[in-house]
């Protein structure tokens, strides 16, 4: 996620703000115990890391004393802060540990507070990563369907307003989380494996709530997507279909109508300057030998918006917050992957922390990170066991690859030169020996925050579906945008909206129904079939998922390049012409040797004799070789 255009306003001024919290700070002793928060709310016995860290907030909190008595549970640490309104207690929780509730007792002069903390039995169900097998699906979760009319409005919210108007595409419009449950055989049908949703967590801001990415309570899912339980039964669903779940997470920074924020537990759990500063948005100057620590600092440090503060991951509360938070989301709802968002931001040593903290619990769990930079070398920079030699080592094993996406786009609406169109493509694919295995990273025709591929392709179909054969066929686990199988064509346009149409469909009322084949035109039903039958074919060969990649230097136009592995060789060729061309396979003998047929595996065409054929201007064609 980049920077969005918002109409927001930052209500108060930084140094009045934290004036305001120095004052908030001053308690009377004489307060009643008063507990607010817990987080997390439970833990689990069973975790290979046996300790966590609980955050107790209420008013004046930590001018209690706190002590427990569980069987084989510690009360190792209790630590005080700048702010009273916190305590934070850490807990040893041994093997011999059994599930129940452990009472946490709280006393204050004469008062005293007995709280029941659950301990629960850890479980493995879910957790089962995303791999190459799989084709992802990504969904913006206000626009796709409507599937509780009775969550669009929640009146003790902060933004209230919905509507479905053309003209507003920054609030809501209602879609939610049964929305998508009504839909998961649409979506298996169309050959989708995994599921990644735009961020469900509550975003309880004024302006812009729709799109959650300055998140305002880390452990709730936002009561107009639905309820923890709504989320839970859709993650089961998904596994029940052999699918998987996606959760979108953020811990660069959150929205400042965060109670952690309103009220900080201390003053550097976020990144302050004398006046709102913004991120320079430079990922390359982690990397950069000439850079200045200026630029590095802006990078890191400074806000992506004005109601987005930037999370300060050095501090030692604030990190362990963040690391259980995680390992608690996979654990209470069975997830199988995070995406991070803007992975290049947050401290990267906490990042490292983070991902070695969840796959401590969880091995077969898979993180990817969003890197929206410009160049492999930055991109492959925050990757794991990466062939650039420098001093920082990520423990990040996947990126979306941006930089594949930058080179797919130009070769389906560039012309043909060195470094242009299907040039750029080849180009660009010369530079994964930096990682160690980019076969592992996410690819993408467009997302959240781009224009549509078919817009990108200046609405011509014959690009689109070459772009769509690149996404199928090349290296990289691929991931859909939702509307792109119904020609959704809209370009970005301010702060991203036209990209975040709603799916036509999926409210009552609704004009056409696009998940049905009756309520698509017959360019929408062709496309449909088109990516179907791609994404059947890729999931029943294991050559296009894990097979070897050999490419061709781009000739006159035409590009050709092999996925093979001891069961099958696929060949795929593209013209970047606008005119047809006769193809000669001799310079790609090497690759074709033994083979003198093949099968196109979108028309099902035989062909006897592969020694040359015609392809038609802006074609890709997929052979299999026989």
């Amino acid at each position: 996620m980049r920077k969005f255009k918002t109409i927001s306003v930052f209500l108060l001024g930084i140094s009045i703000f934290f004036g305001n919290i120095g004052i908030g700070f001053a308690q009377k002793k004489t307060a009643p115990i008063a507990i607010t928060k817990i987080e997390p709310m439970h833990w689990w016995v069973g975790m290979n890391n046996p300790t966590v860290e609980i955050l107790v907030y209420g008013k004046g909190i930590g001018e209690a004393q706190i002590s427990l008595n569980y069987a084989n549970v510690m009360l190792e640490k209790v630590e005080k802060v700048e702010n009273p309104n916190y305590v934070f207690l850490t807990l040893n929780i041994s093997p011999w540990a059994l599930a129940g509730n452990l009472p946490i007792v709280f006393k204050k002069g004469k008062q005293t507070l007995s709280v029941s903390y659950a301990l629960k039995n850890k479980t493995s169900v879910g957790k089962k990563g995303i791999d190459n097998s799989d084709l992802m699906y990504l969904i913006f979760p206000d626009r796709f369907a409507n599937g509780d009319p009775t969550n669009d409005v929640v009146k003790a919210m902060n933004d209230t307003r919905i509507s479905r108007q053309k003209d507003s595409l920054l609030i809501r419009h209602g879609g939610d989380l049964q929305g998508v449950i009504d839909h998961i055989d649409y979506l298996k049908n169309m050959g989708v494996s995994s599921l990644w949703l735009n961020p469900v967590q509550e975003c309880n801001q004024p302006f812009e709530s729709y799109h959650g990415y300055a998140p305002t309570d880390h452990y709730t899912i936002d009561p107009r997507f639905g309820t923890l339980e709504t989320y839970k039964t859709l993650v089961d669903k998904l596994h029940q279909n052999d699918m998987k779940m996606v959760m979108d997470v953020i811990y660069n920074h959150w929205g400042n109508e965060h109670y952690l924020f309103k009220d900080l537990p201390e003053r550097n759990w976020i990144h302050q300057f004398d006046q709102f500063t913004r991120t320079n948005y430079r990922s390359s100057t982690l990397l950069d030998p000439y850079a200045s620590q200026f630029d590095k600092t802006l990078m890191t440090d400074a806000w992506f918006d004005k109601h987005m503060p930037d999370i300060n991951q050095k501090n030692k509360h604030c990190a362990a917050y963040f690391i259980q938070n995680a390992i608690w989301w996979i654990e209470e709802t069975g997830i199988d992957a995070f995406r991070i968002d803007t992975y290049p931001y947050p401290d990267l040593t906490f990042m490292n922390n983070l991902i070695v903290a969840i796959k401590n619990e969880y091995p077969t769990f898979t993180i990817f990170g969003e890197t929206w930079v410009t160049g492999v070398p930055t991109q492959a920079y925050f990757t794991k066991n990466n062939n650039i030699k420098q001093a920082f080592q990520s423990e990040l094993e996947s990126v979306t690859d941006f930089n594949l996406y930058y080179a797919v786009r130009d070769a389906v609406s560039k012309d043909f030169g060195w470094e242009d169109g299907v040039g750029k493509l080849y180009l660009t694919l010369t530079q994964d020996f930096l990682y160690q295995n980019a076969n592992q990273n996410v690819t993408f025709l467009d997302n959240h925050d781009l224009d549509r591929i078919l817009a990108a392709c200046g609405k011509d179909l014959e690009k689109m579906r070459t772009a769509l054969v690149y996404l199928m066929t090349l290296r990289g686990i691929p991931c859909l945008y939702y509307g792109t199988e119904i020609l959704m064509d809209d370009y970005a346009g301010p702060g991203f909206m036209y990209v975040r149409r709603e799916f036509e469909g999926g409210w009552v009322g609704d004009k056409n129904n696009k998940f049905m084949p009756e309520g698509r035109t017959q360019n929408e039903n062709n496309m449909h079939d088109f990516i179907q039958k791609l994404a059947k074919y890729r999931r029943q060969n294991t050559t296009l998922q894990t097979g070897k990649l050999m490419q061709f230097v781009p000739q006159d136009g035409i590009y050709v390049y092999f996925r093979y592995d001891d069961k099958k060789t696929i060949m795929v060729v593209a013209n970047n012409n606008k005119t047809d061309k006769t193809i000669d396979n001799k310079p790609y003998t090497e690759r074709m040797k033994g083979f003198t047929k093949a099968k196109n595996i979108i028309s099902d065409e035989k062909i006897d004799n592969i020694a040359n054929f015609k392809i038609k201007a802006n074609q890709a064609l997929v052979f299999e070789l026989q």
